[in-house]
């Protein structure tokens, strides 16, 4: 009777928005002209040059924006003179933005556990002219500790204003700054302060006490500087003997009181060596120099439509990664506001907001932020779950408006009626105002593309890069209507497609050239640091322009956009000669509900892939209750056959659906409860897998999957 009920509603709204359609068609037609977009969205946005047979050369057909030309105009070639001009500018216009955490008190969960929540107040901002000044008072507070021009200072800190600023500080006096993820394990983070021998390291309250056991060994650090917490003290005890433990606050102090004067840097000087979190061995240095970061500050501004007066952004991925840095660079550059976030505070419902008040998106209402496919792909998750356990009616409401939309949409048309009725809820997730989502680090899935753009953000644009062409290569235009692309080149880079013969891509192949990227321009790094082989092995130099090779397979469309489909690395041969992309197969089962996280596993002597799934811990209790199982733990329903069984079903018919080829889709998995996470060194710190750690942790179980 329900379900009659309902398919008779759904079937009311249907016909009443097939009337309406009909009405209105000839009005939204002249009003928001759909041809025009369809032909903004298709023209040529690169041009594509074959320079042999064997190489496929492209490059941007857009010209330089407002930004850009101010940056040139100006002779702004180092970040310590584009923040010297935005304080200028903008002195007045708020800048950095930090949530006031009022208190900490205990919260009583339904099932009787206590939780640690906040008490949150509203954003303090710091002007534009108070955030370079506190910037120029702690280079030269640094000088005033001992720290000399040219040494390298290390930032191992999560995202916040004072984050943003002791970089600025360290540029204002040529100090190159070492980025380490706040997620990288001991290990490497050791390595990464012993090899570019930092004396001077800034870090947070809540990552100090790593360094009791790390300074020692770690000789040659003498100064450690903290970022204070809002609420408690800092334990400065325990600590290495003759190592000097300083809070933040007390440097901008002396800095503030000193007659240093700030030592600029040239263009050519590093500004940046990046510990990239690669996917094999130790971390790699990338050396950035102030010339790379400027040319992408130049096509980062060219590549996305920055309104001064109404855009407030979110920042909450790690500033230690450029992409991050770059990102709200671009919005300094224009006078936008920056508010910063955090995981577990972000949204409504995050662990660390009290019941009933209000997360750092609701309260900031940002109408622009960076992602990367990771969270993305959770977002698409938490609102499939969120219309399922709404009922009937709200769930064939919801399937309904999204169709529609998905319709008028790819025909070139705005739907505004049904965002107000329908999606507006869902919009309120990040605050209601987001217009714009940069995701970049890894491919977005085409559903997951589709939908957040749908559903929360119309323009979600993706970009490629890697750190070694600092976080710059390609950019999708912004009246893109397509998916799954990362977008033409940047207006500060080339990009060249060559054949690679062992994995069967070359730039003859029919109906799109494909082959490996390689990047070259002013973005490119001069190398790694004190890396001279790893240099030579993937950079060149040709014609006057530095070239990196990424290892990354892409093919070229007949508009200049690039899309991403492979990469050397994850590309396994199977015995009858099929080739799988184990990147491309994660990337789709990673959407199915009952998957947290997945590695796809082949070997060249087997004719099939095996996989390793971390599952999603409430949807495999659904599908356990569903099977008669109760009252299991997560490792007790990981060790069940059944429950295993009807897991690798449900694999298998969403790999079905997202069209995957038979030998792609894996035909036997082992689930294993524990979350990946950086500090387990089986992911990096944006979470990407990295496969030999996992292989080396789980061999016997991946050897008995191919037993079975």
């Amino acid at each position: 009777m329900d379900n009659l009920w309902v398919d008779s509603a759904i079937g009311a709204i249907k016909a009443l928005a097939f009337m309406c359609d009909i009405i209105t068609y000839p009005v939204y037609m002249l009003l928001q002209r759909p041809w025009e977009r369809k032909r903004r969205s298709a023209r040529l946005k690169a041009d594509p040059t074959f320079l042999d047979r064997k190489t496929l050369s492209i490059r941007s057909k857009q010209v330089p924006q407002r930004s850009h030309l101010t940056l040139v105009r100006n002779n702004l070639d180092t970040m310590e003179k584009v923040f010297s001009y935005v304080g200028n500018r903008y002195a007045d216009r708020p800048c950095l933005g930090t949530r006031v955490i009022l208190a900490e008190e205990d919260e009583i969960q339904p099932n009787g556990r206590v939780f640690k929540k906040y008490v949150m107040g509203e954003y303090k901002w710091r002007t534009f002219k108070e955030a370079e000044l506190q910037a120029k008072n702690f280079g030269k507070g640094l000088r005033s500790v001992g720290h000399k021009p040219e040494q390298n200072v290390a930032i191992f800190a999560e995202t916040r204003a004072e984050w943003l600023i002791a970089a600025h500080g360290c540029f204002k006096q040529n100090m190159p700054v070492v980025t380490i993820y706040a997620t990288l394990g001991e290990e490497a983070i050791i390595h990464a302060l012993n090899e570019t021998e930092v004396k001077m390291v800034i870090t947070t309250h809540d990552l100090l006490p790593k360094f009791r056991a790390i300074l020692d060994k770690t000789p040659l650090v003498e100064t450690v500087i903290f970022m204070e917490d809002q609420l408690k003290p800092t334990d400065t005890s325990g600590f290495k003997s003759g190592v000097e433990i300083l809070p933040f606050k007390q440097v901008l102090d002396v800095g503030s009181k000193s007659d240093y004067e700030c030592n600029p840097p040239t263009a050519k000087d590093t500004a940046i060596i990046m510990y990239t979190s690669g996917s094999t061995g130790l971390p790699k240095g990338v050396i950035l120099s102030h010339a790379n970061m400027i040319s992408v500050l130049k096509a980062f501004s060219d590549a996305v439509d920055i309104d001064t007066e109404s855009d407030v952004f979110l920042g909450y991925l790690p500033l230690a990664h450029v992409f991050e840095l770059l990102a709200e660079s671009v919005c300094m550059m224009s006078g936008v506001m920056i508010g910063y976030s955090t995981p577990l505070t972000m949204i409504d419902t995050s662990s660390k907001i009290k019941r009933g008040t209000k997360g750092d998106a609701s309260v900031l209402q940002p109408t622009a932020l960076t992602a990367v496919p990771l969270i993305l792909d959770r977002i698409y998750k938490g609102i499939n779950d969120k219309v399922s356990q709404g009922g009937a009616f709200k769930k064939a409401l919801f399937n309904f408006a999204f169709e529609y939309k998905r319709k008028w949409t790819r025909r070139g048309f705005n739907t505004h009626l049904v965002d107000r009725l329908v999606f507006k809820q869902v919009r309120r997730l990040l605050g209601g105002r987001v217009r714009l989502i940069l995701s970049g680090g890894a491919p977005l899935s085409p559903d997951t593309h589709e939908l957040i753009k749908i559903c929360i953000c119309e323009k979600v644009i993706q970009g490629y890069g890697l750190t070694e062409t600092c976080a710059c290569g390609t950019v999708m235009d912004g009246f893109d209507m397509s998916l799954g692309r990362a977008g033409a080149p940047t207006t500060v880079c080339d990009l060249r497609l060559t054949d690679w013969d062992e994995g069967n891509y070359r730039v003859s192949d029919k109906p799109f050239p494909r082959g490996e990227i390689l990047i070259g321009g002013e973005n490119v790094s001069p190398g790694y640091y004190k890396n001279p082989g790893k240099t030579q092995e993937d950079f060149f130099e040709t014609d006057g322009m530095k070239w990196f090779r990424t290892g990354d397979i892409g093919e070229c469309h007949a508009d200049g956009v690039i899309k991403i489909i492979d990469r050397k690395k994850d590309l396994v041969k199977l015995q009858a000669g099929e080739y799988v992309s184990l990147g491309k197969v994660e990337t789709e089962l990673k959407t199915s509900p009952l998957v947290d996280n997945i590695c796809v596993y082949g070997e060249s002597i087997k004719d099939h892939v095996v996989a390793l799934v971390v599952p999603n811990p409430v949807h495999l209790q659904a599908l356990a209750v569903k099977l008669g199982i109760h009252n299991k733990t997560l490792e007790e329903l990981c060790e069940d056959t059944t429950v295993e069984k009807a897991v690798l079903k449900e694999l298998i018919a969403h790999g079905q659906k997202s069209k995957l080829e038979k030998f792609e889709i894996p035909t036997a998995i082992k689930m294993v409860p524990e979350a990946w996470t950086p500090d387990m060194g089986l992911v990096t710190a944006a979470f990407k897998l990295k496969r030999k750690d996992i292989q080396l942790k789980y061999q016997k179980e991946l050897n008995r999957l191919y037993a079975s």
